[in-house]
């Protein structure tokens, strides 16, 4: 509710700012690109992003969230300063919009006038202290294995129709006979409680997948937290989409020295005969 209150609040502020400044500033701003940290001596993956948002500053105090591209009228005149920082949709969810944790603010020094404007192309890369783990599936090991108890199997492929990075991507296909995937990365990780941890994953699909962190303790064992739902989308419109999945929660609920592996299910979708779930770019993201 105080999310939407700002917002309506600041749609009434935009109304009055251009009726009691017809000649304000403009600030127009395009989608963002994501570049390669030169300081980062290894593998960043496919700079691929879903920053939907920006969340404008100016002179430090907040203007507002929007989603790009925009143009909003500013009431500032003279030298100010402007940063614009990378938002995601957390989670997939519409109404949360976060500031994307691992990667820098567009920043710069406009010259504030009535009835001027400025056009910004924002770029960020991720912050020096960011670290990796990719599954992009071009090595031999695909770093995936499949659980003893599942029907499918999670196998590289590469349809020139559908491939969009690279040589490989990962696919899971569903039939009458092969009906359910229970699978998780075989690397163990160890992270920082209370730090940002995310799961970034591109995907293109017509069947469900849930996500989920497995946490290996030795006062617990192992336990599967169920997360993230992929929903599925229709065989005729599917497309590549990408959804960054928070998993700082579900780290700090874990038992203390816990390492974790990312887990991945699915069973058929009911009413349907087949259905496939391809994924590429899975990056765990973190400090």
């Amino acid at each position: 509710m105080k999310r939407l209150i700002f917002f309506l609040s600041f749609s009434f502020i935009l109304s009055s700012c251009i009726k009691n400044n017809p000649d304000p500033f403009w600030l127009e701003v395009n989608e963002w690109t994501l570049e390669s940290n030169d300081n980062l001596g290894f593998d960043q993956g496919e700079l691929t992003h879903n920053f939907t948002e920006a969340w404008v500053y100016v002179d430090d105090k907040i203007v507002g969230v929007f989603e790009v591209p925009f143009r909003i009228p500013l009431v500032k005149t003279g030298n100010a300063n402007v940063k614009l920082y990378p938002a995601v949709k957390n989670n997939g969810i519409s109404a949360t919009k976060k500031i994307y944790p691992f990667v820098v603010p567009y920043e710069v020094n406009v010259l504030m006038e009535g009835n001027k404007e400025i056009v910004i192309n924002p770029v960020t890369h991720y912050k020096d202290a960011t670290l990796f783990k990719i599954y992009d599936f071009e090595s031999a090991s695909i770093g995936m294995t499949d659980d003893i108890n599942s029907l499918a199997n999670f196998v590289k492929a590469n349809d020139p129709t559908i491939l969009k990075w690279g040589n490989f991507y990962g696919l899971i296909n569903l039939d009458a006979v092969d009906t359910s995937y229970v699978g998780y990365t075989t690397d163990y990780m160890n992270f920082n409680i209370g730090q940002e941890v995310y799961l970034e994953i591109d995907y293109y699909n017509t069947n469900g997948l849930v996500t989920g962190l497995l946490a290996t303790s030795s006062t617990a064992g192992t336990v599967n937290n169920v997360n993230i739902q992929l929903n599925p989308q229709d065989p005729s419109t599917v497309k590549w989409k990408k959804i960054y999945i928070d998993l700082k929660e579900l780290i700090s609920n874990s038992p203390s020295g816990a390492q974790f592996r990312q887990s991945f299910q699915a069973g058929l979708d009911s009413g349907d005969s087949e259905g496939f779930i391809i994924m590429d770019n899975i990056k765990i993201v973190h400090y």
